[in-house]
């Protein structure tokens, strides 16, 4: 799927944006079961185990941040996880054995829906090496005026910057910190079906949704198979016990098989401890950890 030159432009930068990851019969069933996903959360008053709710959301005007975990909602999502470009394109960044960490279907309302503070996913769930990443694929055409995807170029190759504010961690760095290169940002926008891919350690966010059009991308966060958990803020994995972890493992595995030996590498971590008020998702985590925000 990738080229040659693809893999060293990501290499390099931390990000790549890919055409036409999936096919088109792929796309219009995601697009007709998020459609019918965003209609059903008319009738839910508060932020569940499917539904993250953003601010003026109701039974006449559906505003959603966030579908939960859309590979288990319905079967299309699944499939385009594990049979389908988007499966070459982790394979061929990550190697044959990778491993799913979550999903989500970040659908940022529009009219001013809720940005994300810049951040580096690393900062959420630190690992025994980097070799992780996120794809995000375009379910429509996103434009510079819904709240794209915006990356640093480079900053997987540098520090992991602090987290934190008032003493907790907040899941979002200070826009004030010298380190933060805002003039450097690069927008990722592109042609539903088009998927963008960053390093874990690359530093983005992405601003409100300022159009009349939601902005619906589908985001899944992978590991090589050889990438352990040290530990992961709102994670599950770690209460789950022996069996239970194990089983999991094998439902969370796209392609290839679990890794029983972990690979170490030298590798900047920073604990996200202690937790913010609410960490249920990252904008609660953002928002009641006290975040200063980098959108005005």
């Amino acid at each position: 799927m990738l080229t040659s030159v693809q893999k060293a432009f990501y290499a390099e930068n931390g990000y790549v944006m890919v055409k036409d990851a999936v096919t088109p019969d792929q796309l219009q069933r995601m697009q007709d079961v998020t459609a019918a996903l965003i209609d059903a959360s008319r009738s839910v008053s508060q932020s569940d185990d499917v539904y993250d709710l953003d601010r003026g959301h109701g039974p006449d005007s559906p505003r959603l941040t966030r579908i939960k975990l859309p590979h288990k909602r319905d079967p299309v999502f699944h499939e385009v996880l594990t049979r389908s470009g988007v499966t070459q394109v982790l394979n061929d960044l990550l190697g044959p054995d990778i491993n799913l960490i979550t999903s989500k279907l970040n659908t940022k309302a529009p009219g001013g829906g809720a940005a994300v503070e810049w951040h580096q996913d690393w900062a959420f769930y630190p690992h025994t090496n980097d070799d992780l990443l996120a794809v995000g694929l375009l379910l429509e055409d996103v434009e510079p005026d819904n709240g794209p995807l915006l990356v640093i170029p480079g900053t997987h190759k540098g520090p992991i910057l602090s987290h934190e504010a008032g003493g907790v961690f907040c899941g979002a760095i200070n826009p004030d910190d010298p380190l933060f290169e805002r003039d450097r940002a690069v927008t990722l926008t592109g042609k539903a079906g088009s998927l963008s891919v960053h390093h874990v350690r690359t530093l983005h966010g992405s601003a409100p949704n300022v159009s009349d059009r939601a902005r619906k991308i589908l985001f899944f966060e992978v590991a090589r198979a050889d990438a352990w958990p040290i530990l992961g803020a709102s994670s599950y994995i770690h209460a789950l016990g022996q069996r239970a972890f194990w089983d999991d493992l094998q439902d969370r595995t796209i392609t290839g098989k679990p890794c029983l030996t972990p690979r170490l590498e030298n590798v900047p971590v920073r604990m996200p401890l202690p937790p913010a008020a609410d960490i249920t998702s990252i904008f609660k985590t953002q928002a009641s950890g006290g975040a200063k925000s980098a959108f005005g």
